[in-house]
């Protein structure tokens, strides 16, 4: 009994040891909790919200042109890889505007989580010297994701035109200054701007006619109003293939795509002329380094599909991915050129 009687009494002691050890245990778990940190072993909590879960709803990619031009082409093929990568949809809103600069103030004031994003093009880059103020600083304002792509201007003549090569009409302008007509669309487009480099370039004087728009070109162009026309190749592949028009160069130091057999501009005789158009991807500033970078690989498997490839390079865009700092002085560099020849070609800022 007295046995029995001794065990008994130490009971209470043990279970009261066995309280103390849970109570100093919930301490330090509560001591972990409000540092933030978690006992060695156990799960993590996932996070609601941030970089870790990007995206956890669709995405918004803001378009500055109108659908079914170039730009928007390129923006819903990439889009709709992205978004399979992405595993949310890349919805595209189109919202065009001068200079690009509706849908660039609607992105440069939306929130910096990655869930809405800008087709940049160098639209953005020729406003910031055609406008005398912006709703937001180009260079400052964005996030750079990564570029698409490249699309050339070409220079194309009419049909019956009595220049066989570009050599010719630089001949021609040359020696007759100021005859030479030459069609674009309006005034500070990236075709005008690109007609104005071409003259200053080539060291000739021409008649540069401003028109509303491509259509109004490309009638003026076929009915031999004008002699020399600086378009997007992409609208001018079938006129070109079906013979109303002759391409004499493309602008840039590359050979399109989609004219495989007319040679650069460069290659034609005009050393130093090198233009081209082209589209990227860009985010509010402010956006999280690690949602960019998942941005940026989207991007870049995107532009890597033989489907994309497929689709866009038959309308003569030259696929291209690239770091968001290589954008970002792309960027820079773009507003530097177009800058000065905006001033060069006395346009009055807007």
């Amino acid at each position: 009994m007295a046995r029995m009687d001794n065990a008994f009494r130490r009971r209470p002691g043990a279970a009261a040891a066995n309280v103390v050890r849970r109570r100093s245990a919930l301490r330090a778990l509560a001591l972990l909790a409000a540092a933030g940190g978690a006992p060695p072993g156990s799960p993590r909590p996932a996070l609601a919200q941030g970089p870790a879960r990007f995206p956890d709803k669709p995405i918004l990619l803001v378009v500055p042109f109108a659908p079914g031009g170039v730009a928007d082409l390129t923006a819903r093929a990439v889009a709709e890889q992205m978004g399979r990568s992405l595993g949310q949809p890349v919805v595209i809103e189109n919202k065009p505007s001068a200079g690009s600069i509706v849908a660039g103030q609607a992105v440069a004031t939306a929130k910096a989580d990655g869930h809405t994003l800008l087709l940049m093009s160098n639209a953005n880059a020729v406003s910031v010297g055609l406008f005398r103020k912006l709703p937001y600083d180009t260079a400052e304002a964005f996030a750079p994701v990564s570029t698409l792509g490249f699309f050339d201007l070409g220079l194309f003549v009419p049909a019956n035109s009595r220049f066989a090569t570009l050599r010719d009409l630089l001949a021609f302008a040359k020696a007759h200054p100021g005859q030479l007509v030459v069609g674009t669309i309006a005034v500070g487009s990236t075709q005008h701007l690109a007609a104005k480099l071409f003259e200053t370039v080539a060291g000739i004087e021409a008649l540069l006619v401003p028109y509303k728009g491509s259509p109004a070109v490309l009638t003026a162009l076929r009915a031999g109003e004008i002699d020399l026309a600086f378009e997007v190749v992409a609208p001018m592949v079938a006129q070109v293939q079906g013979g109303a028009v002759k391409a004499l160069a493309v602008s840039s130091g590359q050979r399109n795509p989609a004219l495989p057999q007319v040679p650069t501009a460069q290659e034609a005789g005009l050393a130093g002329y090198d233009v081209a158009s082209w589209n990227a991807l860009a985010a509010p500033a402010g956006t999280p380094a690690a949602v960019v970078q998942r941005l940026n690989s989207a991007a870049r498997e995107a532009v890597a599909t033989a489907e994309v490839r497929d689709k866009l390079g038959r309308i003569g865009v030259r696929l291209a991915a690239s770091t968001p700092q290589e954008l970002r002085s792309l960027l820079a560099a773009e507003i530097q050129r177009w800058s000065k020849v905006i001033r060069a070609a006395q346009i009055e800022p807007q």
